[in-house]
């Protein structure tokens, strides 16, 4: 069992930047795969990035590409992610997920467990 809990979310302006934490609690945080996703008001859920078990690979949505920047460290049980040139659109509640699979996969389903979401607004 993993808990899965953010932070770091607020209020920006277009342009600026914000970093996103996402604590996990337990011993075997190094045994999942990470992701962070986001889900807008009337969409669905969508994939934003992830990175390996180690932290050597990782992977994004096109739509955040360049922008965003996901990392992690093992020994304080974490994962962030750094958003810079945030752009109106990218208003949403984003959440961390686990996975314990090795494959990569953008399908949210994929994933074992999920935090509660912290929201950011990007406003013009």
């Amino acid at each position: 069992q993993v808990q899965l809990v953010e932070s770091g979310g607020g209020l920006v302006q277009a342009g600026g930047s914000l970093r996103l934490s996402c604590a996990a609690s337990g011993r075997t945080f190094s045994s999942y795969a990470m992701g962070w996703f986001r889900q807008a008001p009337g969409k669905e859920r969508e994939f934003a990035a992830r990175i390996s078990r180690s932290g050597g690979g990782t992977y994004y949505a096109d739509s955040v590409k360049g922008r965003f920047i996901i990392s992690r460290d093992n020994a304080k049980n974490t994962v962030y992610l750094e958003m810079n040139s945030l752009k109106p659109e990218d208003t949403a509640v984003y959440y961390c997920a686990a996975d314990r699979r090795q494959i990569t996969t953008t399908d949210p389903k994929k994933y074992d467990y999920w935090g509660q979401g912290t929201q950011v607004t990007v406003s013009s």
